[in-house]
């Protein structure tokens, strides 16, 4: 096996067309589903992009990711909708996704949590009802307010660090911990003493 490396302009250029592919893809979920007239609401790193960039630009961060909420009695119109759009529907696991293209890596998909229902058993909280959303710019994302409910609930190590990013511009601070449940203040809290350090 021949292995490539790219280097200089190459690899810059590798890397806006990574930024770039999950803008496009974004846009096409949007459009597709805007069309349709479903309901939906940005969330994950490109809600946080979203929030931050209003703050502060320098701080955002870039996403390989696109998910969406849904409500789950929509998910049929969706299909049709973003199978039209170029996407193949895929449920495996429990996951469902919308690969964008037949030759599309799992990386390259649409991931689809549903309003009200919890991602896993364990999770203290349900995703944010669909009716949370805020539109920002044309942007149809969560509230700041159940994007970081969502955060905390599933707090894996890139939820904690895009509630670091929210924290470090200031969008997020300690008088937000009366606003969730005991398990998810003492997440926060726990990580606003991280910031300390």
């Amino acid at each position: 096996m021949v292995e490539i490396i790219y280097t200089g302009d190459a690899l810059w250029d590798r890397i806006e067309r990574a930024v770039q592919k999950v803008k496009d893809r974004l846009d096409r979920v949007v459009k597709a589903l805007e069309a349709a007239g479903i309901p939906y609401a940005i969330i994950g790193g490109n809600a946080v992009q979203v929030w931050v960039a209003r703050v502060d630009e320098s701080a955002v961060r870039n996403t390989k990711d696109v998910d969406i909420i849904l409500s789950r009695d929509r998910l049929t119109d969706a299909i049709v909708a973003l199978e039209a759009a170029g996407f193949l529907y895929r449920h495996s696991a429990g996951v469902t996704t919308f690969l964008d293209g037949p030759d599309a890596k799992a990386r390259d998909a649409v991931h689809v949590v549903f309003s009200g229902e919890k991602v896993r058993e364990g999770y203290a909280e349900p995703v944010p009802d669909i009716a949370e959303v805020e539109t920002i710019n044309d942007i149809k994302t969560l509230s700041l307010e159940a994007l970081v409910r969502m955060k905390l609930t599933s707090y894996r190590l890139k939820d904690r660090v895009h509630l670091l990013d929210m924290i470090d511009v200031g969008l997020i601070d300690a008088t937000w911990k009366d606003r969730y449940s005991q398990p998810l203040a003492e997440r926060l809290q726990e990580l606003l003493d991280d910031t300390e350090r």
